[in-house]
């Protein structure tokens, strides 16, 4: 339903703030049910005006000296450091996230991200001279040669809502360090936080038509991004059916792609393993944005020597958890994001007892008055073959599976479509990293859910198509050209 109000948020388009065509919807707090805001709703004809805008300003902003572009980044990682706490309350607001998390995870890491493009990293290497004999091509030569990073040009930021800070930054700060222009479509259910980086960055001192964003929760308004002829690059991040159908448009004009995409991680739990590292570190599937996130090791496969312990603990460290409101400090685990998301995790738990799991923890709605709270839940007794092992959940569920020898434990970790990142828990480090290497998976865990951020991110089979993050991430927003001359 539309709505016209004075007091909504408007759209960023061409360096202008715009009343959106379609009017207004309610952004709603995951955790009260209650209005955050009133986001716009572009029409398509402004989401193709953006990216118009993007492609006009792209020639002079692609050859803005990398010192300036870098200093820019800077001054916008600091106006975000400044205002983060307002900018984590909207956050928490928006996306239901702990105030902890919303701080440190959400608008800290997008800071840290816009920092760590506010260098100069060099965009040329030079190549061997090769010798070339006399022949059909021309005289004898030395020839010289450089490889080039060039910006790819316009680049369409779909980003998702399970972090409205830290995976928009994620794509923003390197593209916009690398000279290309952007048009962010954020996810309809928390775009504020967004249009809050905007202003920042509009503080920083960018240059209009470089940095877009429009927010809709029609499906026509994210069309019209990915395929107007003025864009050169989609970057998303969300469910593998959205990027697919993606790809599909992408590839019709050899646009160029970085798709993350689902997961179903595999966290490999050996009978020599420290079972309390590993039980806190599955256990963040539960506590971490509410298990909606990608890399989650939410498919346990445990060593039958260790199996009924590792069930048992966990069982008990979900059951320690508190669930409710995200502002209270002693808050572990949140809502998740909406009535309907809660509904088909629900149903997901549901269906596993129908497919033969056994609930150990968890499976009932919290005895909450209001709010989207699913309730930390472990299954046990489950097999790979059953769709709660197969399928992306998105949700504080962990699903445990038994088996006996490595191969086989290494067998069931790759038998899924997915391939983002996988865990493996073992006191032998030669067998962790010899089992890690097994794997297919973008990344894999040895020991640990942490994260290198500098290493690169991103998937093997449906879970991606490229990678990103530290250096990885300015070769995914360029392309390279090659110089050659005679010497």
């Amino acid at each position: 339903m539309r709505e016209d109000r004075s007091d909504g948020q408007r759209l960023f388009v061409g360096g202008e703030w715009v009343e959106p065509d379609a009017g207004h919807y309610a952004v709603t707090d995951p955790a009260t049910e209650e209005t955050v805001g009133w986001a716009p709703e572009a029409s398509p004809e402004q989401a193709r005006t953006a990216c118009a805008a993007a492609r006009e300003a792209f020639e002079d902003w692609s050859r803005t000296r990398p010192e300036e572009r870098a200093a820019l980044l800077g001054r916008a990682a600091r106006i975000i450091r400044e205002n983060l706490v307002p900018y984590a309350d909207l956050a928490r607001a928006e996306t239901g996230a702990t105030t902890g998390t919303a701080r440190a995870m959400q608008v800290g890491v997008a800071a840290a991200r816009f920092r760590r493009y506010a260098t100069v990293e060099p965009v040329e290497w030079a190549i061997a001279p090769q010798i070339n004999e006399a022949g059909p091509m021309g005289r004898a030569a030395v020839m010289g040669a450089l490889a080039v990073r060039q910006p790819v040009g316009v680049v369409t930021c779909v980003t998702s809502y399970n972090n409205p800070w830290a995976n928009p930054a994620g794509k923003m700060a390197p593209a916009l360090a690398m000279g290309n222009t952007v048009v962010v479509k954020p996810a309809p259910q928390d775009p504020l936080s967004v249009y809050r980086m905007a202003e920042a960055l509009e503080a920083a001192g960018v240059p209009p038509g470089v940095v877009n964003v429009v927010s809709a929760r029609s499906v026509a308004v994210g069309e019209a991004v990915v395929a107007s002829d003025d864009v050169d690059m989609v970057s998303f991040t969300g469910s593998t059916a959205v990027g697919r159908r993606i790809a599909e448009v992408c590839g019709r004009d050899m646009r160029r792609q970085l798709m993350e995409l689902g997961g179903k991680g595999a966290a490999l739990v050996f009978d020599d393993a420290d079972l309390a590292s590993a039980v806190a570190g599955i256990g963040t599937t539960f506590s971490f944005y509410s298990g909606q996130i990608c890399t989650a090791p939410t498919r346990v496969l445990a060593q039958r020597g260790i199996y009924d312990r590792l069930v048992d603990q966990l069982a008990a460290y979900a059951g320690r958890l508190k669930v409710g409101d995200p502002g209270a400090a002693d808050t572990v685990v949140g809502p998740v994001i909406s009535h309907e998301h809660r509904a088909r995790v629900e149903s997901y738990v549901e269906l596993g007892r129908k497919e033969g799991a056994t609930v150990v923890a968890g499976g009932e709605r919290p005895p909450l008055d209001r709010g989207f709270y699913v309730a930390p839940t472990l299954l046990a007794d489950c097999a790979n073959d059953m769709r709660v092992a197969r399928e992306e959940i998105f949700g504080p569920v962990v699903a445990v599976i038994p088996f006996d020898e490595e191969d086989e434990g290494v067998a069931l970790a790759n038998d899924s479509d997915y391939g983002l990142i996988d865990y493996v828990w073992s006191g032998d480090v030669a067998r962790a990293f010899r089992v890690a290497r097994r794997l297919r998976a973008g990344g894999v865990g040895i020991n640990t859910v942490g994260r290198n951020m500098e290493a690169p991110f991103g998937g093997f089979k449906k879970s991606g198509v490229g990678r990103d993050v530290g250096s990885y991430a300015l070769h995914a927003y360029s392309e390279v050209q090659s110089l050659v001359w005679p010497g």
